[in-house]
């Protein structure tokens, strides 16, 4: 038994994928979904996704967003989605320390908040790929 996944970002639908298993991050912690879960509705936090799918394991950085679950299907709904192999190790360092200049300035316009969800996400990025962004 499968869960089809459907993920969907503001650009339209990212991907249609199968697994036998969905691990995700929401607001409430890490969950681990399997075929025939209860129906599920939850927020999502900036982490990572992994999934179980034909040709093995497979991992995403997903943004925020919401998971809906019910009958074996499940959608994702996301401000942004990389898999691994997508991720750009360069791009995603030069956006943690443009966030780091941000957090560290004394410029009273600095959007505080959108910097710290901007490291968030560059260092979720990082760790995905399998990169030591310490």
């Amino acid at each position: 038994m499968m869960i089809h996944c459907k993920i969907v970002t503001p650009e339209g639908l990212y991907a249609q994928l199968d697994t036998k298993i969905l691990n995700i991050v929401t607001t409430d912690g890490q969950r681990g979904i399997l075929p025939n879960h209860m129906p599920l509705v939850t927020t999502l936090a900036i982490g990572q996704m992994t999934t179980e799918e034909a040709d093995g394991r497979k991992h995403y950085a997903l943004s925020q967003g919401l998971l809906h679950f019910v009958n074996n299907n499940a959608t994702i709904l996301v401000d942004s989605i990389e898999s691994q192999s997508e991720i750009d190790v360069d791009r995603a360092l030069a956006a943690k320390e443009r966030a780091l200049s941000y957090l560290h300035s004394d410029d009273p316009n600095v959007d505080y908040r959108r910097a710290e969800v901007a490291l968030k996400k560059a260092m979720n990025r990082l760790k995905v790929k399998g990169y030591d962004a310490r």
